[in-house]
Parts: C-alpha cells; sequence; structure tokens
C-alpha cells in the first residue's frame, strides 16, 4: 500500500522497495528454516503436516511478490504521469524542453531498470521452486533407498538370528557330550584304580 500511494520521486520508490526486498529475504530465510525442521521430524505425520505449510508460505510469498510487482508498476506508471504533466507544464524554454527529455529518458531507463530487475526476481523463484521441487524428489528417493536398505538388514539380523540360535544349541550339546566324556573317562580311572589297588573288593 505504502508503494502504491507513493507521490515520488522514484528514489522514495527505490528506498521502498529495498525495505520490501529486505523483508522478502528475512521471510524466505524463516521459510527454509521452517523446511529444514520439517525434513529433520521423526513422525512422518508431523513431517507432511509442515511441508504442507511450507508450501502454503510459499504460495502466500509469491502472491504477496505479485501484489508487490503490480503495485509497483502502477506507481511507476502514477510518477511518470506526473512527471510529465509537471514537464509538460514547463515548456517556457529550450533549456526547460531538454531537461525534460533527459528526465522522460531517465524515467524510462529507471523503468526499464525496475523491470528488468523484477524480471530476474521472477526467474530465481521459478528457479528456487524448481530447486524445491527437485530437493523433495531427491528426498522420496532417499527414503524409498533407505526403506530398502532397512528390509535387507531387517532379513540379515534376522538370519543371524537364527545362526546365533543354532550355535547356541551346538554349543550346548557339545558342552553335555564332553560332561559325559569325562565322566565316563573318571569311571574308567577309578575302575582300574580299583582293580589293582583293591584286587579283593
Amino acid at each position: 500500500q505504502d508503494i502504491r500511494d507513493c507521490p515520488g520521486p522514484l528514489s522514495a520508490l527505490t528506498e521502498l522497495n529495498a525495505a520490501v526486498k529486505e523483508k522478502f529475504r528475512h521471510l524466505r530465510g524463516r521459510i527454509q528454516e521452517l523446511e529444514q525442521m520439517a525434513k529433520e521430524q521423526d513422525k512422518e505425520s508431523e513431517k507432511q503436516s509442515l511441508l504442507r505449510e511450507v508450501e502454503n508460505h510459499k504460495k502466500q510469498m509469491l502472491s504477496n511478490q505479485a501484489a508487490w510487482r503490480k503495485a509497483n508498476l502502477a506507481c511507476k506508471i502514477a510518477i511518470d504521469n506526473s512527471e510529465k504533466e509537471q514537464l509538460l507544464q514547463g515548456r517556457d524554454s529550450l533549456r526547460q524542453r531538454k531537461s525534460t527529455k533527459e528526465s522522460l529518458a531517465e524515467s524510462a531507463s529507471n523503468i526499464t531498470e525496475s523491470l528488468m530487475g523484477i524480471s530476474r526476481m521472477m526467474s530465481q523463484q521459478v528457479q528456487q521452486s524448481e530447486e524445491t521441487v527437485q530437493t523433495l524428489a531427491n528426498s522420496s528417493r532417499t527414503i524409498l533407498e533407505a526403506n530398502e536398505e532397512f528390509k535387507s538388514m531387517s532379513g540379515t539380523i534376522q538370519l543371524g538370528r537364527k545362526l546365533i540360535t543354532k550355535y547356541n544349541r551346538r554349543e550346548l550339546t557339545d558342552k553335555l557330550l564332553i560332561f559325559l566324556a569325562l565322566a565316563l573317562f573318571l569311571a574308567t580311572v577309578l575302575y582300574i584304580l580299583k582293580k589293582r589297588l583293591f584286587p579283593f573288593l
């Protein structure tokens, strides 16, 4: 609204635009922080909820930027018309006509430069949107790959658990066999000693 109502000159409009750009930069940073927070969520439901909120904020920001561009164009046209009226009222001398031409040329140059800046800004927004879509696609692909790896690891862990159980059973069997063999050995030794030392028993 301040930009739409700006009476001029172009330097005042430039200052207002600089303040708006700073606010958009700050807003873009906060949206990126919210998006990063969403990616760090453990629960998928919370993550998706935050990502939807991020998209809503991005759409609102793009809508605000479109309104900002329209306000700029309206203000530049109003300033241009005002300058033209002032210049048309001052046709008293050749110097004033020359000044009018220079002022019109400068205004046209400023408007052209401003339009080019707005075009660059729109191009950057489109590029950022494409990067966001690509990031989401990469994240989805990474999640799918991680899910496949988890499934593979789960199968490996289950196989390892079965092998450990099998080895534990075999170890128990081996201990039992060793115990029986040792008992048999001791019984044999005792029997031989009995026959040698106490043959009469």
